[in-house]
């Protein structure tokens, strides 16, 4: 640099290597110096003006970005208490499939008997799975599903909505489908779980306007995986 050089002031370590980058892409040589205000770039007296020009411009396309800020449940990815759940779908799956079969047919969902008074099963049912592949395929996306939504809501809030999201999902299906049918699983369950992590960004798009934008996608992301994992032929799609 020649010995003409002008300081631009900035608020912080994290604005000035902001300014820095931005600059270096606009071919601008400039230098993050410590001054006794703060921060600042050092900048050549002939790249002053356009040096301004680029910051300032950067500056007003990214007005009310705000997304960089911590974000509330935004420190835990991941709530590994979803294997309790794991286990205890294992436990109901031994206990109705090989120490007491008779609660199979007592507590899954039927339709008939649901409609003549017995409202337990649209929780029960929930517990209770088919095989060990219907099991299988509900643990490993329920583990997923239920551990990010624990994680984002808390254990006790998740996995109440999530149950009555289920039972929820069967009482529609009582709502919609014949008396004949029949029904299982903790399916209803998981989409559930799928449903809250969908609408998370919701409850902050009025404090963060870069939530808005995810809003849409996270709507249409967790439709997409709804298709993919609760509209397979067969299923309880009028639950999921």
């Amino acid at each position: 640099m020649d010995a003409a050089i002008r300081i631009i002031p900035a608020r912080s370590r994290r604005e000035v290597m902001d300014w820095g980058l931005v600059l270096a892409s606009q071919e601008i040589e400039a230098m993050i110096v410590r001054t006794d205000p703060g921060w600042g770039l050092a900048v050549e007296e002939r790249d002053y003006e356009q040096a301004q020009a680029v910051l300032r411009q950067y500056r007003v396309e990214n007005r009310g970005w705000r997304w960089k800020q911590q974000l509330p449940g935004s420190g835990l990815v991941f709530h590994w208490g979803a294997l309790v759940w794991v286990a205890a779908m294992a436990a109901f799956y031994y206990w109705t499939m090989a120490a007491f079969p008779q609660l199979q047919d007592a507590g899954m969902m039927d339709n008939r008997r649901g409609a003549a008074g017995e409202w337990w099963r649209l929780l029960t049912a929930i517990t209770l799975h088919e095989n060990l592949s219907h099991l299988a395929e509900n643990a490993a996306t329920g583990f997923l599903l239920l551990g990010l939504a624990m994680a984002r809501y808390g254990p006790g809030v998740a996995m109440l909505a999530a149950f009555l999201a289920g039972a929820a999902g069967n009482g529609a299906s009582l709502a919609i489908h014949s008396d004949a049918s029949r029904s299982l699983g903790a399916s209803g369950m998981v989409t559930g779980a799928l449903g809250m992590l969908s609408v998370h960004s919701f409850s902050l798009w009025r404090k963060y306007r870069a939530a808005r934008g995810l809003m849409a996608r996270g709507a249409v992301a967790g439709f997409l995986i709804l298709v993919l994992i609760g509209f397979a032929p067969g299923s309880d799609i009028a639950g999921h």
